[in-house]
């Protein structure tokens, strides 16, 4: 046969197969392989959770795994103490690694820098001396605005190690996000940086980042920015509280800050995430539980180990980078990879020419950049070397069964198993997921429940659905990586997380992450998407609200709908769906002002995917719009019945302009 027909016959054989088994050999080096741990977490629980707290090192010991007492505010560990700086840091230098690589970091136009543990204890300690002199102390909220730079992690890590929450902003927000959150958290001190790179060119951060300053209510200490353009920098000058993080370090060279003594229950960071309404959600994680689930599932879940090369494709102003960057794979002592640019430039292979150039053993990235490796080409990831992989991970959203098994024959070689972790910004770490050494793996559903983790598949009673059926996912136990609460909103976190399915009165709590789902008959979950009006774009969850919010602030806009539309590498795009008001035109200039509004109040991620002008949307007889059927349109569905519209003209008339 020739190749080509080996290839049509791999082809088609994959395409058939609906479950995948790990090699003999991955599961002998396996942290996790014992076919029995979901059974023996069952029997132990909650006292199972121990074996995280194991991984790490305790100023005091716990004697209270779980404190149910006052559901659901949960505490995990809480009469125990620690550090998380320490444990990612010094304990590793203390047992012998300081010379061990603790991030491999790649600029977009290939500069590299490596920092040992020895360097990072070092520039940790110098620049939590630095905060310190500006009047940092426990539980003051530091603002980090920062792009995907080495200095991000060690301001965390310095913050973490004075008792200082961190509250790390997105560098793709816009300076009114910046606002937002820091007048939420009340937060007195920022770290930035002047700028970072995109495609080839310099971007301007700092001025975004004074901008948002003006709007801050309340007076800012101290400014640090980080100088990451050079040359290419922009003549902006620092003001006066605004100071050099070369010169901060410089002036405490060779200083020991003694990591803080914490409780397990004490904030680590703030992580504010879009919510129904359009006041972004600030959800609080604490110290212990935190850093103990992260750390059992980087070791569990993504089997890192401290010789590998990990490398998590995120970007740590998300959750998924604060989990999977830097406190899971630094409280493991694993080595972590961090990368500036984009996965095509200076070309499409930019990716694979790093797991090469550093061996990786471990890739964990979103659905949405599979999809666009697939739209590239075999040519990309085939023109180099890829054999060091060990595993492969997905993260942000589902991914469709073709996708799984592209990412399995072309980046895994068929020889590297594949997890597919679902989990949100409030559950702190990955909660339904494949056990990589355990078990089998079904392209296309998460798989089950992590042991320890109670997620179960509801209707709208309460009950669990039959296998096979669509349904509500819940979670009916607390677990370590949870949400303490929303920052200072008790309330809104019961209403937002428990309100849906809890029996308060029975002391019977359930959290409900506003997730279809379904499950079939051996319990894996296939995860089916949000139920709520946030739209998951390449990963990032985006409010409807915050997004209509900033589209109505346009003159001669009246009214605005957003809603989700099917996208063959974002998972889901932005459709922005819009009345103007009378004498104002919905032609081209107005689409770049509703653009640029929402670039300018979000940013660029939730650039809408179209802009659609209609001079009415459809409604029911009481008033509400009926989103499903904008969506449908948008996806180019059926729409079934409209004639319960108070409109129903209007549908046609807006299928029209999105078919041209």
């Amino acid at each position: 046969m020739t190749d080509d027909g080996v290839e049509v016959d791999l082809e088609a054989r994959l395409a058939e197969q609906e479950t995948f088994e790990p090699s003999e050999e991955f599961v002998e080096q396996a942290n996790v392989s014992d076919p029995e741990i979901h059974e023996e977490f069952s029997e132990n629980w909650p006292e199972c959770w121990e074996r995280a707290a194991d991984l790490l090192d305790w100023e005091s010991e716990y004697d209270t795994v779980l404190d149910d007492s006052d559901g659901p505010f949960y505490e995990w560990f809480a009469d125990g103490t620690l550090n998380a700086c320490y444990n990612c840091v010094d304990r590793h230098v203390e047992n012998g690694a300081k010379n061990r690589a603790a991030i491999e970091w790649e600029g977009e136009h290939g500069e590299t820098r490596t920092y040992t543990y020895q360097d990072l204890y070092r520039e940790v300690n110098e620049f939590a001396a630095a905060l310190r002199e500006m009047g940092v102390e426990e539980d003051d909220v530091v603002t980090l605005y920062m792009p995907m730079v080495p200095e991000l992690p060690i301001a965390m890590l310095a913050c973490a190690r004075i008792g200082a929450p961190h509250s790390v902003v997105f560098a793709g927000f816009s300076a009114d996000a910046l606002a937002t959150r820091m007048n939420s958290a009340d937060s007195e001190y920022l770290v930035t940086a002047d700028g970072y790179y995109r495609r080839g060119d310099p971007l301007d951060h700092l001025e975004k980042a004074n901008e948002g300053l003006e709007d801050v209510e309340h007076e800012v200490s101290d400014v640090v920015v980080v100088d990451r353009l050079g040359d290419d920098g922009f003549d902006h000058g620092l003001a006066e509280n605004q100071h050099d993080w070369d010169d901060l370090l410089a002036a405490h060279q060779g200083a020991r800050i003694d990591p803080v003594e914490r409780s397990a229950e004490d904030m680590l960071f703030l992580m504010y995430t879009s919510g129904t309404t359009g006041e972004p959600k600030g959800v609080k994680h604490t110290t212990g539980g935190y850093l103990a689930y992260t750390a059992w599932t980087s070791h569990a879940v993504l089997d890192v180990k401290p010789e590998d090369t990990y490398w998590c494709s995120a970007d740590i102003g998300w959750i998924t980078g604060h989990s999977y960057i830097v406190y899971g794979p630094l409280a493991l002592g694993t080595t972590t990879v961090m990368y500036e640019g984009t996965p095509d430039y200076p070309e499409k292979d930019r990716l694979w020419e790093m797991v090469e150039k550093y061996a990786v053993d471990i890739f964990y990235t979103a659905p949405t950049a599979i999809r666009a490796f697939m739209k590239w080409g075999t040519e990309y990831p085939e023109a180099h070397d890829l054999s060091s992989l060990r595993l492969l991970g997905t993260v942000g959203e589902p991914i469709n069964p073709r996708a799984w098994k592209w990412y399995y024959k072309h980046i895994g070689g068929e020889d590297c198993p594949i997890v597919d972790t679902w989990w949100q910004t409030e559950t702190g770490g990955m909660m339904v997921t494949t056990l990589p050494g355990v078990n089998e793996m079904k392209p296309g559903s998460a798989g089950p429940p992590l042991p320890g983790i109670s997620a179960e598949v509801v209707d709208g009673a309460g009950d669990p659905v039959y296998a096979g059926d669509a349904g509500y996912l819940v979670v009916t136990d607390p677990w370590p990586g949870m949400l303490r609460t929303l920052y200072q909103n008790d309330e809104r976190f019961i209403e937002e997380y428990w309100e849906e399915y809890s029996d308060p009165e029975a002391d019977e709590w359930v959290y409900f992450p506003e997730d279809g789902a379904k499950i079939d008959d051996d319990g894996y979950l296939t995860i089916l998407g949000r139920v709520d009006d946030v739209l998951n774009v390449s990963g990032h969850r985006l409010g409807t609200m915050e997004i209509e919010s900033a589209i109505v602030g346009v003159e001669g806009v009246a009214e605005a709908a957003i809603v989700g539309g099917d996208h063959d590498v974002k998972g889901e795009a932005v459709y922005a769906y819009v009345i103007t008001e009378d004498g104002y035109e919905g032609d081209e200039a107005m689409r770049e002002r509703v653009i640029e509004a929402v670039e300018d109040a979000i940013g660029p991620i939730a650039r809408p995917e179209a802009v659609v002008f209609t001079p009415e949307l459809p409604k029911t007889r009481s008033g509400k719009i009926m989103r499903r059927l904008l969506e449908d349109i948008a996806n180019g569905a059926d729409l079934g019945d409209t004639t319960t519209l108070r409109n129903p003209e209007i549908v046609e008339e807006i299928q029209a302009q999105v078919g041209d």
